[in-house]
């Protein structure tokens, strides 16, 4: 990105709307895992895909920050025009999802009972969720990769292409979710082994693009070894990494929370909060757009050291993310009941989902901003200050969590999501200005 380029909202749309379509697929792909799944009238299997999920969160989300510090290195790098830089952030980042992904391989068995034990669910839940998750492992140096790849691609604004992985993965998960389950009759291990394919599928795709963009920029791809291991690199990749990796851990520990305490109260609400938390991952995907193409051009300013751009994205991103999240909640509103009645036949589910409902409707505009500023503190690498923020507002939303629950059951959980939201946009917000010392 030019150092004198003006950030507008047209520039933040040209990158964010390959991101955001992209991004629609995941929450697509869970709807169709929770619809294939919730029409074979088990509540349990439902359940099983939300635990599975869940466990997978703690598993892959947890390194997330092969995704998220990759972008943040490489938007500085390219902003600085260190191209020797991006090609060792992205190669550091493929040697450490590799290594994670065999060390999750080797302690596969300790870890999945862990996560089972863990789970206050019934025993039908969890036979079906060790099912899928003994497929789901088995990908686990496949999806490391992966993010590191998207990583990289979002980093030099490749959005296009990453829009283009994305749809593959969703795509083929799709089909053979369809042929494995409706088809096969496979069931639950049918869907983790349509995820195990399309994955291994993308990270094929992602480092032909990943040689494609380099030889267009004539790029090579040889780089000396002193230059991915140079220890000043490296020192602040781990710090970055170890930093993001905590608040990823605290904030899935946070939706784990929430579905462990829908699993205590029974299948059928468990099977309720799965699929209503299905409108808030949409929802959330869809304004993370913004708060990616917000990560990618704050990163390349922090670069080129222009304070002047990062208020920029930061104006136009958060105009475009409210307006977007308001739209959000008129398409719940609207169409929440249909949606709700096509992802599962049973009555007892379609009941509870129509009393948490308004929960679901109103989530969009209360969580934007906090998307948003993750987005712009990701790309800057002030990750110390996302740390910190993340376990103030988790201690938050444990506390409402405990003054609530006992007087207003799953509203109670729901209401003490909501100020897990604006804690963690009011934290953030508090370290805003220190975005702009560049």
């Amino acid at each position: 990105m030019p150092q004198n380029r003006v950030i507008s909202r047209l520039v933040i749309l040209n990158i964010a709307w390959p991101i955001i379509l992209s991004n629609l697929s995941t929450p697509l792909l869970g709807l169709v895992d929770t619809a294939v799944i919730g029409n074979l009238g088990d509540p349990a299997l439902i359940g099983a895909i939300a635990v599975g999920g869940m466990i997978f969160s703690f598993l892959y989300w947890g390194f997330g920050f092969l995704r998220m510090g990759t972008t943040g290195l490489v938007a500085q790098a390219a902003g600085a025009d260190n191209f020797t830089e991006v090609k060792a952030t992205l190669y550091r980042a493929l040697a450490l999802a590799g290594g994670i992904g065999v060390l999750l391989l080797v302690l596969q068995y300790p870890l999945l009972n862990l996560a089972l034990n863990l789970i206050d669910a019934s025993q039908a839940v969890e036979s079906a969720a060790l099912s899928y998750c003994q497929i789901r492992i088995l990908g686990a140096p496949v999806s490391l990769a992966n993010l590191a790849i998207m990583g990289f691609l979002l980093g030099v604004q490749q959005t296009r292409s990453l829009l283009v992985l994305q749809l593959i993965i969703t795509g083929t998960n799709i089909v053979l979710d369809l042929v494995f389950v409706v088809g096969f009759d496979w069931g639950v291990p049918g869907v983790a082994a349509a995820t195990l394919v399309a994955e291994v599928l993308a990270l094929l795709v992602g480092l032909i693009m990943v040689r494609r963009h380099f030889r267009r920029q004539g790029i090579t791809l040889s780089l000396p070894m002193p230059a991915i291991l140079n220890y000043a690199a490296l020192r602040k990749m781990l710090g970055v990494n170890r930093d993001i990796m905590l608040r990823t851990l605290c904030l899935i520990f946070a939706f784990a929370w929430f579905t462990n305490e829908g699993a205590k109260a029974g299948d059928v609400l468990l099977a309720t909060n799965a699929i209503l938390m299905q409108f808030v991952t949409f929802a959330a995907f869809f304004l993370d757009g913004f708060a990616l193409a917000t990560e990618s051009l704050v990163g390349h300013a922090v670069g080129n050291r222009n304070a002047s751009q990062i208020k920029q994205a930061l104006y136009y991103s958060t105009e475009l993310g409210l307006v977007t999240a308001c739209l959000l909640s008129l398409a719940f509103w609207l169409g929440g009941t249909l949606a709700i009645e096509a992802l599962t036949n049973v009555e007892a589910i379609r009941a509870s989902c129509a009393l948490y409902w308004p929960w679901a409707i109103f989530a969009p505009p209360v969580a934007v901003v906090c998307y948003l500023l993750d987005g712009a503190f990701i790309g800057a690498t002030r990750t110390a200050e996302m740390r910190n923020a993340m376990v103030i507002s988790l201690a938050v939303y444990l506390l409402a969590w405990l003054g609530l629950h006992e007087a207003m059951g799953n509203h109670g959980l729901w209401l003490a999501l909501y100020i897990y939201f604006i804690a963690r946009a009011v934290t953030l917000g508090a370290y805003l200005p220190r975005l702009l010392h560049v």
